[in-house]
């Protein structure tokens, strides 16, 4: 028998470990495999009783980590976090499980998160109301109004289940909450009278967990429904990934921000594949690079594809855990605790033995945006205008209507490129104070020239944390945001996510009588197509200082390293340069108004909320008492769908057939619900008015609208009909019809649905509403190009079959028309993972026979799609666990 403990005796207490140095004397070149499978492998030492593993299981691993073989192996993080859009509808799915323990004669109080859930409320925040002082309180209590039902249903969940808490709204965003308060790197325990010390890892069900990777945790995005899987104690089950080094070199020039470096890593990533992949930052280059800039490049992993984009902990992270209020014992067991386990970098840390090795020179970066619909699609921002001319063939130069007036009335003119929406926005860009505070000093040298952006400008401030609002305030350039009319809207996701509330009436107007292209420009980190506005075509992301730059210019088809934003109080062209802070400026004010205390008064009673949180039914009880009449909440359909038989698919149809980089948003959209949709009609004719549809994200607790919902973005292009929305076409009538009209019509002849795609099918957000309405659907199959990992995983789990067609095939090649019935064949002989099916395509003209990938990558999918999907296995699992006495 292996002997994996060890105490560790820090400057502090006593602690015991699970010990890699021990593993490492017994396995050659264990010491070389990188960081994150380090971390990996310590889990396993961990967790080995609870997942059932032996000392030969561990040794086969860790020989597999030396050798980088490709294997299956089960991960069980620490803690999870989930926000309100995504967290609602998996505690909706915990609570109807209790029912129906209930039902089997089971106690219902067994059915509990097994590790700690923390929810942040941040993703039901709308831009109702912007540019004025009053517009925080008047936007959180239009969310209160709107949320009453889900916020109680919370805090009915926070008082009945065990392990489980909710941090209120108005409190910050679940990424910024998790960085700055809830993670701790190296987490303690006692265990049988003694201390034990592990770190900290995490799982989120938004895809943006990544960001904590930037603090040397390791933690990823995860669905809704792999989440509930984890809160009930299983394991996540992952191919064990190939890890891609990414050598940082050079030094960052003058002007160029986190923002610049996150948009060229991902559109660098992107263009080398590493979907799926664990991406580890290290060299030289990172010691230039803040702990808060290593988190702006982290958050936006899902963005380069990567799995995770991990920052080892080094003096950097020590520095800031010092900087965000940690005590001195904290950092003190961090670093010994880091060190002993030789997950500690330094310069003389050598360098780990990666798949492969990428090399970015910050030196090369240039001051950037992505856009108009891609993170991936960086552009210098001298290059803005005719990224914008290339991107909407339609417009040429001479038919942007702002170059042909005078400077003196541009402010005036909305045309073809102007900017509607100006947003400083999102934890990925709000938890860096180096940004906020460069935007804040180039406010206030704007207001200092006279500059103001135009008025019909919807201009929004939406703080990550408090911490934000606070330091702005106390070095006094809050002001200056203000009179610019970024006035603080609330803390939360607001346009980051697409709650941009409604824009000048006047401007929608002119908008849609003159067809214009106009422009978004935020601080997120995603600007796919319908995601911000629908009337919004052009969405780009910059950082906050470049936001508030563009907003001046009042348009993206502008050449800011040449072109002026504006005329002075004095009559005088002002060009960029001559408003843009220097980097002495900016530290100056960090060093000055950044402080431990103020992390520490911060967060001292994140918990408890404010008197409308307070106020709200405080009820503890086994069961939540379902309201029948509640447009918000309804019991989950997924326990009680019939048993189907595993087998072949036959005679399926083509629900719709869709292109390429098909996101989680163009399946399951988060915005304001349309009247005219089929969710808006449905809610109108259960007595909702039009002002009360609310928002696709704020609805996630009621199956009914969302299955309707599903595939509802108005910019979709479904290949089966001619124009954009939720339209597709039913065969073999050839009717054009609402999509969910279709699917129901097929489910009623019993005609089994699958879906065709392209690459990148499902990017995006970690949404689990985009595989469980899919499912809704009846759709059985989903054959693509390629698939983004969350979304792959959340088809897996809740029993669609995720297929990728194989040799390089696509629906192009093969021929295929979207009108051909479908056979799905091998399906009834053994499972196994990645097995190559065989598909028919039958049409008038004939047969074509290809082949797909079963893209169900581990044993555990497998046995989770025999057992009819996670919500049966993971009712089946209960009735044989919880085996209490009957009620």
């Amino acid at each position: 028998m292996y002997v994996y403990e060890k105490t560790l005796k820090t400057s502090d207490l006593t602690v015991e470990i699970y010990s890699l140095n021990c593993l490492e004397k017994l396995i050659s070149g264990l010491e070389d495999i990188p960081f994150t499978k380090k971390l990996l492998l310590e889990s396993l030492l961990r967790n080995k009783h609870r997942m059932k593993l032996t000392d030969r299981d561990i040794f086969e691993i860790a020989t597999g980590f030396s050798s980088n073989k490709k294997m299956e192996i089960p991960f069980l993080p620490s803690r999870i976090i989930m926000q309100d859009a995504s967290g609602l509808p998996a505690l909706v799915d915990l609570a109807s499980l209790r029912n129906e323990m209930e039902e089997m004669g089971f106690d219902p109080q067994n059915i509990n998160p097994q590790i700690p859930v923390d929810l942040i409320i941040d993703h039901s925040l709308q831009v109702d109301y912007s540019g004025a002082s009053d517009a925080f309180e008047k936007n959180l209590e239009m969310e209160y109004s709107r949320n009453e039902e889900r916020y109680t249903f919370l805090k009915w969940a926070q008082q009945s289940f065990e392990n489980f808490r909710v941090v209120p709204p108005a409190s910050g965003i679940i990424h910024q909450v998790n960085l700055e308060y809830l993670s701790s790197i190296v987490k303690t325990d006692e265990k049988d009278g003694q201390c034990y010390a592990f770190p900290d890892s995490v799982i989120g069900t938004d895809s943006h967990t990544t960001m904590i990777n930037g603090l040397g945790v390791l933690g990823w995005g995860v669905g809704g429904v792999e989440a509930e899987a984890v809160m009930m104690g299983n394991p996540i089950n992952l191919i064990v990934p190939e890890v891609i080094g990414v050598k940082l070199i050079g030094r960052v020039k003058e002007g160029v921000t986190a923002t610049d470096i996150a948009l060229t890593v991902t559109e660098h990533l992107r263009h080398k594949n590493v979907i799926g992949k664990f991406v580890e930052f290290y060299g030289p280059g990172m010691m230039d690079l803040s702990l808060p800039d290593r988190t702006t490049i982290a958050n936006m992993a899902p963005e380069y594809g990567a799995t995770v984009g991990y920052f080892p902990v080094d003096q950097e992270t020590l520095h800031y855990l010092k900087a965000t209020g940690k005590d001195e014992k904290t950092v003190r067991l961090v670093e010994e605790y880091t060190k002993e386990q030789g997950i500690f970098y330094s310069e003389d840390t050598k360098e780990p033995l990666y798949s492969e090795v990428l090399e970015i020179n910050l030196a090369d970066i240039e001051v950037s945006i992505s856009g108009p619909s891609r993170p991936q699609d960086r552009v210098d921002y001298k290059n803005a205008k005719k990224s914008f001319l290339n991107a909407f063939s339609e417009i040429s130069e001479g038919n942007i209507d702002r170059l042909n007036v005078p400077m003196s009335e541009k402010k005036n003119i909305v045309g073809h490129g102007s900017i509607v929406i100006a947003a400083i926005t999102s934890c990925t860009n709000t938890s860096n104070p180096f940004n906020m505070l460069t935007a804040g000093l180039l406010a206030r040298n704007a207001v200092k020239k006279g500059l103001a952006p135009s008025s019909y400008i919807q201009k929004s401030l939406a703080p990550g944390s408090k911490v934000v609002s606070q330091y702005l305030q106390q070095s006094g350039l809050l002001s200056y945001f203000e009179q610019l009319g970024f006035y603080n809207i609330g803390y939360g996701c607001a346009v980051c996510v697409g709650n941009s509330g409604t824009i000048n009436p006047l401007v929608e107007k002119e908008i849609t009588e003159n067809n214009l292209i106009v422009a978004s420009i935020l601080s997120g980190n995603r600007n796919f197509e319908g995601r911000i506005h629908p009337l919004v075509k052009a969405n780009y992301l910059a950082s906050p200082p470049l936001v508030l730059a563009y907003a001046l210019a009042g348009t993206v088809a502008i050449d800011l390293s040449k072109e002026p934003l504006g005329i002075s109080n004095k009559g005088e062209k002002v060009y960029l340069k001559d408003i843009w802070p220097t980097a002495d400026e900016v530290n100056e004010l960090i060093a000055n108004y950044i402080s431990p205390t103020l992390y520490k008064d911060t967060y001292e009673n994140v918990f408890a909320g404010d008197e409308r949180w307070k106020s709200l039914q405080d009820v503890k009880s086994p069961l939540y008492r379902w309201d029948s009449h509640s447009t918000y909440l309804k019991p989950s359909p997924f326990f009680k769908r019939s048993n189907e038989k595993i087998g072949n698919i036959k005679r399926a149809r083509a629900l719709v057939y869709l292109g390429n980089s098909i996101t989680t948003d163009h399946i399951s959209p988060v915005g304001v619900i349309d009247p005219d949709g089929s969710a808006g009609q449905f809610l109108l004719h259960q007595g909702v008015t039009n002002t009360e549809l609310n928002t696709y994200g704020s609805r996630r607790g009621n199956y009914e609208v969302l299955v309707r919902g599903t595939f509802a973005n108005p910019m979709i292009q479904n290949k089966l009909v001619k124009q954009r929305g939720s339209i597709t076409k039913h065969f073999p009538s050839n009717e054009v019809t609402s999509i969910y009209e279709a699917s129901v019509r097929y489910q009623k002849e019993q005609i089994p649905l699958v879906i065709l795609a392209g690459n990148q099918y499902g990017a995006g957000s970690a949404r689990d509403w985009a595989a469980k309405g899919t499912l809704l659907l009846g759709v059985k199959a989903v054959i693509a190009e390629q698939f983004e990992r969350i979304h792959r995983s959340n088809l897996a789990m809740v029993g669609v079959l995720p297929l990728q067609f194989s040799d390089e095939h696509n629906c192009e090649r093969l021929g295929l028309n979207g009108d051909e019935e479908f056979n799905i064949l091998d399906l009834e002989s053994e499972l196994y993972p990645n097995k190559l099916l065989r598909v028919q395509a039958i049409s008038s003209d004939g047969m074509k026979e290809f082949q797909v990938i079963l893209r169900l990558d581990t044993t555990a999918e497998i046995d989770n799609y025999l057992q009819g999907g996670l919500f049966k296995k993971m009712l089946q699992t209960t009735k044989r666990v919880f085996t209490t006495s009957p009620l």
